[in-house]
């Protein structure tokens, strides 16, 4: 993990929460209520920030699992029940009306939705939107993966889509058969369309083998686009246009083919053929230790035809909200074949080592990070209007039970279901981090060698 990695995650965590409990904060004044506390992550025993301005404590958490707001008169994480013994003062959320109750705890949910639309609306608006749809490389895929020829893939095969659909991108090819998991994928193959049909035993595991290693990748040939000086290519005057066809043994086709066996010569001297206009050269270049020549290829988008899309500003508005309910349709989706069994929580789930890894290792890429926080407002709106206690979707439950039969459950029952939920959710954060940390390079190695491995 990075230093930009995780400095784009606290940022990009900080906003959400921030708007989030504004999304509260806000409806609780306007309805005269009472919040005591305002807060950037959580505080159990210190604080690293506090300041009182009027009634309200505005502080910064040291534990960043997320952030709060203690309205006053309310059940929640605080489980403050000396004040829910006394009295309902004028001030407290459980002396307001229920519709205003209602507004004040779906305010959250609210802002998050608006944000992600925003963010996405905003940047088809100003980037427009580009992919490469996966039946324009015409050159077809390369397996990186044996999981790819065991869902009866084959080299060189052109991805066209499912019967419904055509694939927008390799990133669209992943999302269908991981969360839709059709029974076939039409590709061309030696010319001829034809269906593929996916064993279903090996669509389960392809989510836990994406997470770990990339399965597929476009074929691109072979042809020097950059050479990085003093690199070992450029010791041997490599030039933009030289064509490699040949690795020690290796005949060479694809940019595969060198990155894949490349890493065998660590260290060493390779043979090294080039094609230069009608002339084969020969070279014998000494391979750095990261297992690196130095030169570069030309990206996909130079290579093939992608699609590119400007949007007027009404187009971006409803794009956005499209993206924004088809990141929470998904969402759905991947927990209804985690009811019915179709896919395995340990291969499907992250904590924020997963959800830091999504973010760009190097540079801080606005784009990206902009369009990682949209999707995680997107994943945060659903996440938090699920039914459970102690989120916001648990007391809206409550709240809709209460319109429904006119009366509120049991202060009791509300204890139970306070902590019930909060011992869920906290059992759900440790679960899914700890995933994580089992994935981990460096917690793998520990346990190889305890295993009796070297």
């Amino acid at each position: 993990m990075t230093f930009v990695q995780v400095a784009q995650f606290l940022v990009s965590l900080s906003l959400l929460i921030i708007l989030h409990e504004m999304g509260h904060f806000f409806p609780a004044r306007w309805f005269k209520t009472r919040v005591e506390k305002f807060y950037l992550f959580f505080d159990p025993f210190f604080s690293l920030f506090k300041k009182k301005i009027g009634d309200t404590e505005y502080g910064i958490g040291w534990l960043p699992l997320g952030g709060y707001v203690k309205i006053s008169g309310m059940m929640d994480e605080s489980m403050d029940k000396e004040q829910m013994n006394q009295p309902p003062q004028p001030w407290e959320f459980r002396a307001k009306k229920t519709w205003q109750r209602l507004i004040i705890m779906i305010g959250g949910v609210t802002v998050n939705l608006v944000l992600a639309i925003i963010i996405f609306s905003g940047m088809l608006f100003h980037y427009g939107e580009s992919y490469l749809p996966t039946k324009n490389a015409t050159l077809g895929i390369h397996i990186q993966d044996s999981v790819g020829y065991k869902l009866g893939f084959k080299e060189g095969d052109v991805l066209i889509g499912t019967n419904q659909r055509e694939f927008s991108g390799f990133q669209d090819f992943y999302k269908t058969l991981i969360i839709d998991q059709p029974n076939t994928v039409r590709v061309l193959r030696n010319g001829k369309e034809m269906d593929v049909a996916l064993p279903d035993k090996h669509l389960r595991r392809l989510g836990k083998d994406i997470r770990n290693k990339s399965v597929f990748s476009n074929r691109i040939p072979c042809v020097v686009e950059n050479v990085v000086k003093e690199s070992a290519a450029d010791s041997i005057g490599l030039k933009k246009g030289d064509i490699i066809v040949q690795l020690g043994e290796t005949k060479v086709s694809y940019f595969h083919d060198v990155a894949e066996n490349i890493s065998i010569y660590k260290g060493k001297k390779v043979n090294l053929s080039i094609l230069r206009g009608v002339d084969t050269l020969h070279f014998e270049p000494l391979v750095d230790s990261k297992g690196k020549l130095g030169f570069g290829v030309k990206s996909d988008a130079q290579l093939f035809s992608v699609v590119e899309k400007k949007y007027a500003f009404f187009e971006a508005i409803k794009g956005g909200v499209v993206k924004t309910f088809t990141t929470i349709g998904d969402q759905i989706k991947v927990f209804g074949k985690l009811f019915q069994g179709k896919m395995k929580a340990q291969d499907t789930m992250g904590g924020f080592g997963s959800i830091m890894s999504a973010f760009d290792a190097d540079t801080w890429d606005w784009r990206s990070f902009w369009g990682l926080t949209a999707m995680l407002s997107a994943v945060l709106a659903f996440m938090n209007i699920l039914p459970i206690p102690a989120l916001d979707g648990g007391h809206v439950l409550f709240l809709i039970y209460e319109m429904i039969f006119r009366k509120a459950p049991s202060e009791k029952f509300m204890t139970y279901a306070q902590i019930g939920g909060m011992i869920f959710l906290f059992s759900l954060i440790i679960f899914v981090n700890g995933l994580d940390v089992f994935r981990a390079e460096w917690f793998q190695k520990i346990l190889h060698v305890f295993s009796g491995g070297k």
